[in-house]
């Protein structure tokens, strides 16, 4: 007689194993989940590298010797303007025929006066930063101003950090040590299309498979075993984790070995983008169980998952900047999730932020997956 007692670890495994299979067997979940986003990021990658320009103004008077500006002028995205006036370049700034104008000042060598322009100071009780960089933007063209933001502190965190373990703020460059990185329209489309990802699997996958789990009655004859309900539950969100995490590998993996994609402290990257997926597919995991709970058929599933996934696809920064979005539209944009995870990874990976760094977007995302599982749980049917 077997006396060995019933193991809801090893069903919680086996449910696991075998929703894992019938995720990879099934075509749709792979084609939505895995290769659509690496044709969008061989497109956009490819159109990216040859269309993108952010044309820069350099006010005169500008110091050119330093660092910070022979970056500039070297990135095949950034072109340098020099022959305008102040007054030429004031007027195309507000015309959008400049996207930015950055005045770069040497304070070692002779006194910081703006010349209009603003200038960014130190923190009290700081030493003087040898260099002072003041940038100008405008709103005709703020998605190539995020692009140069991007770049700028990308510069400005690497340089600092390599002297101070405090996160810089803007106006201070140590010009010896800057090194620069080139941005790549990949470094921007990817983290989007990882996103999307994360978004389908979350919310169709769960939808779906519960849904039909109920119908199929296959719930119900579970209960007629020891198996405990949390068993179900964790074993259907494991195979969906390793199935979303492999096909984040294999996005970052093709991303960065074919097109470039910056993986600024590589495996330490990679494992920093890993766990902000994981963040993300539980939260849009939520999602897909409220829309189990409340679809009475699988056709009722498609719309009330496109009413959750497209707003999120379409303004959350997956193909272009939110800062290009109208005014109005931007306060939307920038209190859904996906927006924040998709903030949070390009700053790991572009500009080599910690975990630690990006606790304003996991605040955020905690907030969504408080007051989502709290209505997952009201509307989520066994029955």
């Amino acid at each position: 007689m077997n006396t060995k007692p019933y193991s809801n670890l090893n069903a919680t495994l086996a449910i696991a194993r075998a929703s894992l299979r019938s995720i990879l067997r099934s075509p749709s979940a792979v084609v939505f989940s895995l290769l659509f986003p690496l044709i969008f990021i061989v497109i956009f990658a490819n159109i990216g590298n040859g269309g993108v320009s952010v044309d820069v103004g350099l006010a005169k008077g500008s110091d050119t010797l330093n660092s910070v500006y022979q970056i500039l002028k070297h990135s095949k995205v950034v072109n340098i303007i020099t022959n305008q006036n102040q007054a030429e370049m004031q007027k195309n700034l507000i015309k959008g025929s400049i996207d930015a104008v950055v005045q770069i000042t040497n304070n070692q060598s002779k006194n910081n006066k703006s010349g209009g322009w603003i200038i960014y100071p130190p923190l009290a009780g700081q030493i003087k930063p040898s260099l002072s960089i003041n940038v100008h933007y405008t709103s005709a063209s703020p998605d190539k101003g995020s692009i140069l933001k991007s770049i700028l502190s990308s510069i400005l965190y690497q340089t600092n950090t390599q002297v101070s373990n405090d996160i810089p703020i803007v106006a201070q460059l140590t010009e010896t040590t800057v090194k620069g990185r080139e941005y790549k329209y990949i470094d921007f489309i990817l983290p989007g299309q990882l996103g999307f990802s994360l978004l389908n699997i979350g919310v169709f996958g769960t939808a779906f498979v519960f849904l039909s789990l109920r119908q199929t009655l296959v719930i119900k004859r579970f209960f007629a075993t020891p198996v405990r309900k949390y068993s179900i539950v964790l074993g259907e969100m494991l195979a969906r984790v390793a199935f979303a995490l492999l096909g984040a590998i294999i996005i970052i993996m093709i991303g960065h070995l074919a097109f470039g994609f910056t993986l600024v402290h590589g495996a330490v990257t990679v494992l920093n983008m890993l766990l902000l997926a994981f963040i993300g597919l539980i939260i849009f995991m939520g999602f897909g169980f409220i829309i189990s709970g409340l679809a009475k058929n699988e056709t009722s599933v498609p719309p009330l998952s496109n009413i959750i996934t497209l707003p999120q696809f379409l303004l959350s920064g997956t193909f272009f900047s939110t800062a290009a979005f109208p005014k109005w539209l931007q306060p939307i944009s920038n209190v859904l999730p996906l927006t924040h995870l998709n903030n949070a990874m390009r700053k790991v990976a572009f500009e080599g932020a910690a975990i630690t760094d990006v606790t304003h977007q996991l605040f955020v995302l905690l907030l969504w997956g408080i007051g989502i599982y709290i209505i997952a749980v009201k509307t989520f049917k066994w029955e």
